[in-house]
Parts: C-alpha cells; structure tokens; sequence
C-alpha cells in the first residue's frame, strides 16, 4: 500500500469523501488542511485569525500558515497519511519534498459546472465538520445535523461568486501541480465522477 497519498483535485470534487473512505477502509490518517484551519478558525487561534482573512474572500491562504500547521500535523501521524488540499502550489510540494516522500498524487478531475452545482447546494455542520448535500446526500432532517443535530449552514465559501472564484484561484495555483507530480512520475488521474463507491474502487485499485 502507498504510504503518503497527496490528494489532487478542484473544490467540490470529491477529496474529502475519499480521503475519508480511505482512512476508514484502508486505515490512513487524513490530513485535511481545510478541516484543521476551520478549528483554528474556530477555536480562534491567532493563526485562525489570520486564516479566515483569506478564506472569508476565497483565496489561499499563505503558505507559511500552511506548512507550519502540516509540519506539526505530520509528525504526529502514525502510519499511511492521506493529504487533503495540501500542497496547493509548487512552493507548497517543494517545501513537503523536504519532509517526507509522495508515493501517488492522485487527481480527481470533475468539469467546473459539475463543481458549482455541488459546491452551492452543500451544507456543513458548524460543530462536528460533517458536510451534506441537498441533492446527493441531504441531512434526514433539513437544516439538521443527523451526527450531532447542530443547525446546518452554507459556508461563505460555497455561495456562488466565492465558489467561481474558488475555482479560477484553483487552476491559476493547484493545476500546475498536475504537471509537478506528473514530471516525478507519481500521478494518477480518475474521472470524479459516478457513484461515491464507484469512484472509490477506482482509487482503491490505485492505492493497493
């Protein structure tokens, strides 16, 4: 099995659900950048101050932030670990080359229009981080969280203009990524698109 997985792919295109899929079925720790920066958001420490900033307007937040919260996070992992949404740019992988080794980068690839209607139609718990979606996967009860029954909500992240933003930011920094990982050889690209199972044997196929 792959031991360090960096999960590629534009907002709303699956990342998460398959990085969880995977750290339930195959045992991985999942790092997810935007779960970590939520909490600090949350729990209002000074890097969640500076954080929101940026993710209040849809844009990255800097790569200092990042890799300072990544590299604690790393180091505390036992075991494979699945990196979601992180690194976002060339500076971000080049900075991670320097603490361990990717075994795949794996590019889940979804049209933008796919993209918008998911993002705008999802809803997030505020307490416990799970996300729903009021087409695909809505809550037993609307506007309720079925894990711990907080009033769900829209990210400002997932309104309409944030989420076009959100995507051109996306190709403008991450798309070269494609490129970075498809030059070490370690990329894999799989259609996020179908069924979250269906898509999920394609990615354990990759990983195993």
């Amino acid at each position: 099995m792959k031991s360090t997985i960096v999960l590629l792919g534009p907002p709303g295109s699956g990342k998460g659900t398959q990085g969880e899929k995977l750290s339930e079925e195959l045992g991985y720790v999942r790092l997810s950048t935007g779960d970590m920066l939520r909490e600090a958001v949350r729990n209002q420490t000074e890097l969640g101050k500076k954080a929101k900033e940026f993710m209040d307007a849809g844009a990255l937040v800097p790569n200092d932030l990042i890799i300072g919260l990544m590299k604690e996070k790393i180091a505390q992992a036992k075991g494979g670990v699945i990196l979601d949404g992180f690194p976002r740019t060339v500076e971000q992988a080049d900075a991670l080359a320097e603490q361990l080794d990717v075994d795949l980068a794996l590019n889940l690839d979804v049209d933008d229009e796919e993209l918008i209607t998911r993002l705008t139609k999802r809803r997030s718990c505020p307490q416990c981080n799970a996300v729903y979606h009021l087409v695909y996967n809505a809550p037993k009860t609307e506007g309720v969280c079925d894990k711990c029954g907080s009033a769900l909500y829209q990210r400002d992240d997932d309104k309409e203009e944030t989420v076009r933003n959100r995507l051109k930011v996306y190709r403008e920094n991450t798309m070269p990524l494609i490129d970075y990982y498809g030059g070490k050889g370690t990329l894999v690209t799989i259609k996020g698109v179908g069924s979250i199972d269906d898509i999920f044997a394609q990615v354990k196929k990759v990983v195993e």
